[in-house]
């Protein structure tokens, strides 16, 4: 299946200033898959060790230094390692600390060796004191689950559907309404992406059965290993409290106001108490968190305000596992989840916008208007995002914002069709991709 990460890679590889490459990522998502895929087509060969292997630390034990380990490991595979033709390719680096430490010593010594290494949990690793992170040494890169667009391209069906990633974008560049016929079976798709999510062995079995139980079955077992990852990595005092948080997001996301409330985890909950299981789930990136803003200025990290904020799955289709939500209630929008909508619409648009790069805020004003999201664009300027779960045309608190910040234009994401007017760009849910 197509990744837009590809087209990164392909840039590292030709880089002149490229470093050893680490790819973050939460588990499910689909690292050892688009690495592989990218080996095959601009390498020779390729070196894989995966960390899980006990042995496979072995040498990295003995020795950190490339002279020393790059014979080891062609031994190891039976292939010979060639500057710039082979990948070294160290999987699961994060059970094997003094891999991590050897990248310091590829990028100083011996950097025509092309290295990647890729870790679940590496966020949360390299916080361990026997870590040593090769701070300067390395590019980074993160996958994140599927989005809408690589959905799109993975289930086309040529025979009988255009290329619709090429009308949104036009759409989108222009302001015109997409035909109403396309625009329904968009929306309907977006739907579809709602239950299925972007974890790409879920879209496999959606194009391969259409089949929502299994989906289900298959998103259930990816939960269980990652409430799993919270007692096998994680401190015996912090496991519980990191599995409550967890399990409390869908809870934070039922409610009419979906910032993050600590009591809401467990009576009497208090920041001091559960902050650290928050950043465990951050930096295994299995949620983002989204902090609100004090006010519109630049930069917009400098005005954030750490002790509010909003937590998102990092992937919808898993909202609504954890939820457990019928497939047809989401795919025929049941009444049913009225309470619910919001914060599973809101989670989709988070989860567009972080896999395309932005950092993602919010913005309150003293309970007169909230906007969901605020990004900064390429151009650097300052954009407002309000979200609504179905084709509701009051924009109040885009109204509020614009009066007070005077932005160049402001974002409305619903149902309704491409538009722009009185300064608000109007764009589907299914074409926030574009932003």
């Amino acid at each position: 299946m197509y990744r837009k990460i590809t087209n990164e890679l392909v840039k590292w590889k030709k880089s002149e200033y490229r470093k050893p490459l680490i790819l973050q990522g939460a588990r499910q998502v689909g690292k050892t898959y688009i690495l592989m895929e990218f080996a095959k087509e601009h390498y020779d060969n390729i070196i894989y060790i995966n960390f899980e292997n006990e042995n496979a630390r072995k040498p990295f034990e003995e020795s950190i230094e490339p002279q020393v380990l790059i014979p080891k490991l062609s031994g190891i595979s039976k292939k010979s390692i060639t500057k710039g033709r082979t990948l070294i390719f160290l999987d699961e680096i994060q059970l094997c600390p003094p891999a991590l430490t050897s990248l310091k010593y590829f990028n100083e010594f011996a950097n025509d060796y092309h290295v990647i290494v890729a870790g679940s949990l590496l966020g949360v690793a390299v916080n361990h004191e026997t870590y040593s992170f090769p701070v300067g040494k390395v590019n980074m890169m993160t996958l994140y689950p599927m989005d809408f667009e690589e959905f799109l391209i993975a289930t086309h069906n040529p025979e009988f559907e255009p290329k619709f990633v090429e009308k949104i974008r036009n759409c989108f560049d222009t302001n015109k309404p997409m035909e109403s016929v396309y625009h329904s079976i968009l929306l309907e798709k977006y739907r579809q992406y709602l239950v299925v999510g972007g974890l790409p062995e879920c879209v496999a079995k959606y194009i391969e059965t259409q089949n929502y139980e299994l989906i289900r079955a298959t998103q259930n077992e990816i939960l269980t290993s990652y409430l799993n990852d919270m007692s096998k990595y994680n401190s015996k005092n912090e496991i519980q409290k990191t599995r409550l948080t967890y399990n409390s997001i869908t809870t934070q996301l039922a409610k009419k106001n979906t910032r993050f409330q600590y009591k809401l985890v467990k009576s009497g909950g208090r920041a001091s108490e559960l902050e650290n299981a928050i950043e465990w789930l951050v930096l295994s990136g299995v949620v983002s968190r989204v902090y609100g803003l004090d006010t519109i200025k630049k930069p917009l990290e400098g005005y954030k305000n750490i002790d509010s904020f909003k937590i998102f799955i990092s992937d919808v289709g898993l909202l609504c596992a954890k939820y457990n939500i019928l497939a047809n209630d989401v795919l025929y929008s049941a009444d049913t989840l009225s309470d619910f909508k919001g914060g599973m619409t809101e989670n989709y648009v988070c989860n567009q916008l972080v896999s395309i790069g932005h950092i993602c805020y919010t913005w309150q004003s003293e309970g007169v208007a909230e906007i969901d999201y605020v990004i900064q664009a390429r151009d650097g300027s300052i954009i407002p995002i309000e979200v609504k779960s179905a084709d509701n045309s009051k924009a109040k608190s885009l109204g509020v914002y614009m009066q007070k910040f005077k932005p160049e234009y402001a974002v409305k994401v619903s149902t309704n069709n491409f538009g722009f007017e009185n300064n608000i760009k109007t764009i589907p849910l299914y074409a926030v991709f574009c932003l």
